[in-house]
Formats: C-alpha cells, structure tokens, sequence
C-alpha cells in the first residue's frame, strides 16, 4: 500500500470513529435525560396544604431525602393559624407535614430528624404528648429550641428531614 492510501485510510478510520463516537454519545445522552438523575432536585407541593404566597417550598426532594420546610400549625383551607395553643397546633403542623411526606412517596416512618421551634418550654409537656401520637417509637432524632417569637403568633413550627428507605 502506498502512502497515500495509508493516509487515505487512516483519515478514513478517524472519520468513522468521530461519527460512531457522536451518535453514541448522542444515544448516552437521550437516556440520560429520559431518567431525572439521581440527585435530582423537585420540590413537593402537596394539594392540601396552606398557600402563604410565601417565597418558600413546602418540601425539597433531594435524590432519596426530602427536606421539609418549617410548618405552622395553619388551616389548609384559611391559612390561618388553628385555635387551641400549642397542642392544636402541633397536631396541625403534623398533619400538613404528612401531605407533605405522602406528595414525596413517605410518611413518618421515614423520618430521621426533627427541629421544633417553641415560643415557651412551658408547653413542652404539652408538645411531647401531642408529639409521641405521631412518633411514639423508635423516634426520629430531634432539637427542640425556645424561640422568642414565631410568624403568626404561632406557639409550634416543625421543620424535618426525611429519608426513603
């Protein structure tokens, strides 16, 4: 073979491995984006739950773990805070929170850590009953803190983390 021919083919050979190297990245790519990857971020916005208008996701959906954005105890329907105290509104803010967990595909079980936010520990007792209906074992881990004040006048908001198993 001449040297010609030689670089005739080579050129040849390349050209061919760049269009076969294109339409297989091309397919890896179409693949690719018929799947959300695995990290993906898509935020939950359950239908029964309270519409502040404000600048917050209820939950981010992270991959496997669901960040659960502080709730109050508010009406799903009013979106104003419950009556009753503490406990009424606990109760509240646990239940807009499993709509929360169900949009994601889980519920408390699913739960690895909790922060509370109180306005008096005074209402602890109070709280940890109301708590220990929804979790009452092997409990998530938990930090409760006294806050001076929270949005609303509200006594209780609750703010979690939840994993898929």
């Amino acid at each position: 073979m001449t040297s010609h021919h030689v670089r005739v083919a080579t050129a040849l050979a390349g050209l061919a491995g760049l269009i076969f190297g294109i339409v297989a990245a091309s397919a890896l790519q179409r693949d690719a984006s018929a799947q959300p990857a695995r990290g993906a971020r898509r935020i939950i916005r359950p239908e029964k739950a309270p519409n502040t208008g404000l600048p917050f996701s209820p939950g981010v959906l992270a991959g496997d773990t669901l960040y659960v954005s502080g709730h109050l105890g508010r009406d799903p329907v009013t979106n104003a805070l419950v009556g009753g105290g503490i406990e009424a509104e606990t109760r509240q803010s646990l239940a807009n929170i499993r709509e929360v967990l169900r949009a994601a595909g889980m519920d408390f079980k699913d739960v690895t850590t909790v922060t509370a936010y109180i306005t008096s520990f005074n209402d602890f007792p109070k709280f940890n009953a109301v708590y220990r209906e929804i979790f009452p074992n092997d409990q998530p881990a938990r930090a409760t803190v006294q806050v001076a004040a929270l949005n609303d006048g509200a006594h209780v908001e609750l703010q979690m983390i939840a994993v898929k198993r």
